[in-house]
């Protein structure tokens, strides 16, 4: 079950730094902030970066490739039987 936390002393500067984040990533300063801790405290998490990197490599592979509409209602038709 979630736990509640509450944080009191917050430095001026890291309170700014986290609001301005939460606003860039569309996310509550509740949300931003159990983000930033998730991604320093749980281990094997991808950085954003990496996972951005991964992403553009495989678009990058598939652009290559060529698939028209007819290929990927195709390859849906053939997921489903």
């Amino acid at each position: 079950m979630p736990t509640t936390l509450t944080l009191k002393n917050i430095p001026d500067e890291v309170y700014e730094r986290l609001k301005a984040s939460a606003k860039t990533h569309r996310r509550s300063l509740n949300s931003e902030a159990i983000v930033c801790l998730e991604s320093v405290l749980i281990p094997g998490r991808v950085a954003v970066s990496e996972r951005l990197a991964k992403a553009r490599a495989l678009r990058a592979s598939l652009a290559k490739a060529k698939f028209g509409a007819e290929d990927i209602d195709a390859y849906k038709r053939e997921g489903r039987q």
